[in-house]
């Protein structure tokens, strides 16, 4: 029977500290956007289309979803009135995602409390352990990306 690496072994521990993480990342991303009216998918549809208008597919490489269900976050914050849809001048079919003024109402009020919520939970930790955590996962990230080249490649 094949047997764990050291490296195998900690990788796999730390793949499931990640999703433990993931979790509790998720539950404070909705209780830090709940008070405005959103969920923290739609605050993250939201940051990223702040910065300019942008397609759908794009939005939902840049946060590693599907474009199906960035799609339906879309419709559901044009609904709302907090994102409109706008003529992509590059693509006749894929419309650019802008934040309307309620939009980005709500957006500030959800990165104000996500700041002192950061600062509090960031304080906890040494700036040289989260420094090192950040470099590791980058590190790991890189990695799986390569992965994900090879197979797809094979």
């Amino acid at each position: 029977m094949a047997k764990y690496t050291t490296a195998g072994s900690t990788f796999t521990d730390l793949v499931l500290e990640i999703f433990r993480n993931n979790g509790l990342l998720l539950a404070a991303g909705e209780r830090l956007s709940e008070p405005s009216g959103l969920t923290s998918a739609r605050w993250q549809v939201l940051g990223v289309v702040d910065h300019e208008p942008t397609p759908v597919a794009n939005v939902a490489r840049t946060i590693g979803l599907t474009r199906q269900s960035v799609q339906q976050t879309a419709d559901a914050l044009e609904a709302e009135g907090l994102v409109e849809y706008q003529d992509n001048p590059h693509h006749r079919r894929a419309k650019l995602i802008a934040l309307t003024t309620k939009g980005r109402e709500r957006l500030r009020e959800v990165e104000a409390r996500q700041l002192a919520w950061a600062n509090k939970v960031g304080g906890r930790v040494s700036v040289a352990s989260l420094k090192t955590a950040l470099g590791a996962l980058q590190e790991v990230r890189e990695a799986l990306e390569q992965d994900v080249a090879v197979a797809s490649e094979a």
